[in-house]
């Protein structure tokens, strides 16, 4: 597979990539490993994507890390997957700093124990004056607990008197999300070949364009990834418009 990246046309790569990191487990079931094993290789997956689209110009890449559904996972994994997070956030931080990486999370982080939660938050301090990509980790989050959360704000700033109901737009819902200071995603990729969205960023991705790949995630990486991109390059997107509407704005 070419992971050649110099014939992706900058003017039409995403701005926005999202991903939603599927297939550790079966990975490693695949290779009689237990699942721990699958995630620390899906975190090399993590570290080459990042450094992909940091490199060809990507604007904002959001990984689903951790979702709320999965404090239903075994007490072990979910131990196991707090130390690879720290670790991650530990080892990466000067290849952060080096390359202009901002580091962002969105979702319910005060679930996560206190060690695990100090690291974040330096490291986002750390990071949060660089300009070259914003790395979006999406840990302890739903979408639709995101959606609840924005409706409970307004309903909170209606009751003072602050918002009238009148006034609530897509636009101003929009900005009580985790997301209002983002771009929408333009691409969403899931690895491993499930074809469900899994309660991620469902009002962010309206109008996205959706690749599915089989590659479980530890497979994921650098040529993966610009297959893709080619392949979306190659999509018309028309937001709800004609082929001959676009033409013409274009």
């Amino acid at each position: 597979m070419n992971s050649n990246s110099s014939d992706l046309g900058p003017e039409s790569l995403p701005r926005h990539i999202a991903i939603i990191m599927d297939g550790n487990g079966r990975w490693a079931k695949k290779r009689s490993l237990n699942r721990i094993k699958g995630h620390r290789e899906g975190a090399e997956s993590v570290r080459d994507i990042v450094r992909v689209c940091r490199e060809i110009g990507i604007e904002v890449l959001t990984l689903y890390a951790f979702s709320t559904e999965n404090w239903r996972r075994p007490t072990r994994e979910i131990s196991a997957l707090m130390g690879l997070l720290k670790n991650f956030l530990k080892s990466e931080l000067a290849e952060m700093m080096e390359n202009g990486i901002r580091l962002n999370a969105i979702g319910q982080i005060e679930r996560f124990p206190d060690d695990v939660l100090d690291v974040l938050r330096e490291v986002m301090e750390a990071t949060r004056k660089n300009q070259g990509m914003l790395l979006n980790l999406a840990l302890s989050y739903g979408g639709r607990d995101e959606i609840v959360m924005a409706a409970a704000k307004i309903a909170t700033e209606i009751k003072s008197g602050r918002l009238q109901p009148e006034e609530i737009t897509k636009e101003v819902f929009s900005g009580y999300l985790y997301t209002h200071w983002m771009p929408e995603p333009d691409l969403l990729i899931r690895t491993s070949g499930e074809m469900r969205i899994s309660n991620f960023l469902l009002w962010q991705i309206a109008y996205t364009e959706i690749f599915v790949t089989k590659t479980l995630w530890p497979d994921f990486r650098r040529a993966q990834l610009i297959q893709i991109l080619r392949d979306y390059q190659e999509r018309e997107r028309r937001f709800g418009m004609t082929e001959e509407q676009i033409q013409k704005a274009n």
